[in-house]
């Protein structure tokens, strides 16, 4: 399980997060998976790093069919998923993924639709590299993503 440390005394734009988050000045602040723990809480934070561990995996971005992006967006192909925001620290951005990406395969299979790629994510072993086929500027690029 990877984690980000931030030093809300010396940093402002992580302090200022933290209380956007948390709605708390008081730290830690800890968030696992979008739930925010307030202080160090050993029970809950194991019972969410457990629930964390379960969890199906997640791409990290908000997709949606290329399709229906076509008109907003001319160039893109007509078909794949078209990435539409990049969670910071997300698979998605480890890979690489930037928004207006389309996501054309993803482990070898293609993707038509963005439920085949939500059908995919959710067929996959969490951890395991996966090759994952993009267009971006016109160019197909293929990279690895870890889910």
């Amino acid at each position: 399980m990877s984690f980000v440390e931030k030093n809300v005394a010396v940093d402002r734009q992580a302090a200022m997060q933290m209380v956007q988050v948390s709605g708390q000045q008081g730290v830690p602040v800890i968030t696992v998976d979008g739930q925010v723990v307030v202080g160090f809480n050993q029970p809950r934070l194991r019972q969410l790093l457990e629930h964390a561990r379960k969890a199906k995996p997640k791409l990290g971005a908000s997709i949606a069919d290329a399709s229906s992006q076509v008109r907003k967006h001319p160039g893109i192909p007509g078909s794949g998923a078209y990435v539409g925001r990049v969670r910071s620290g997300s698979p998605a951005e480890r890979a690489g993924l930037r928004t207006g990406d389309v996501i054309v395969a993803l482990g070898g299979q293609q993707v038509v639709q963005a439920k085949d790629v939500h059908r995919l994510v959710q067929e996959m072993s969490k951890g395991r590299d996966i090759s994952l086929t993009f267009v971006r500027a016109g160019q197909e690029q293929d990279t690895l993503i870890r889910l």
